[in-house]
């Protein structure tokens, strides 16, 4: 497995200079994962049916929402744990503090240690490990192969450096 990274620059805010460093910045390929794709994927090592499999997932759904709803937080083993979070409004008093004082309710996610990335470098499960690669390594290539091999080729017209600075999805 391996996850594209580009080199992004950040200002320090602290400095009127405008220096700043270097940070590896994760990108995210193509679109996300859906509950299909999921259940294709998990059919392939089960011998559940792909209808079978998507009715678990969406029944999942609808169970872990209630149990939300109902002020639980949800623990699903070896994966984390579900919970709600609210943003709110303080009071001075506390005959104040009422349920419109809440503005807005997110559902937080905490991962697992088992399926957390662990980037020690003597993992030895291939499924365990991530790789990392540069995207400007990546682009070049790509070049490479479109232009056959020649160094200077695959430049698009119009001065593009590669889209290194915009978004890699198009």
């Amino acid at each position: 497995m391996s996850v594209t990274y580009k080199k992004q620059f950040r200002k320090n805010p602290f400095l009127k200079d405008g220096s700043g460093k270097y940070y590896p910045q994760l990108l995210v390929w193509g679109k996300s994962a859906t509950l299909n794709s999921i259940a294709v994927q998990m059919k392939e090592s089960s011998s559940l049916t792909l209808g079978d499999i998507q009715s678990v997932l969406t029944n999942f759904v609808k169970a872990l929402r209630s149990e939300l709803y109902n002020g639980r937080s949800v623990n699903v083993d070896g994966f984390g744990v579900f919970s709600l979070s609210a943003s709110t409004v303080g009071s001075a008093l506390k005959k104040e503090c009422l349920p419109e004082k809440i503005k807005a309710v997110r559902i937080n996610f905490r991962a697992s240690s088992a399926i957390r990335p662990n980037l020690d470098t003597a993992t030895t499960r291939a499924e365990d490990r991530i790789d990392f690669v540069d995207l400007e390594t990546q682009l070049k290539k790509l070049n490479m192969q479109e232009s056959g091999g020649e160094e200077d080729g695959g430049k698009e017209e119009g001065g593009g450096d590669g889209g290194l600075d915009e978004n890699p999805l198009g």
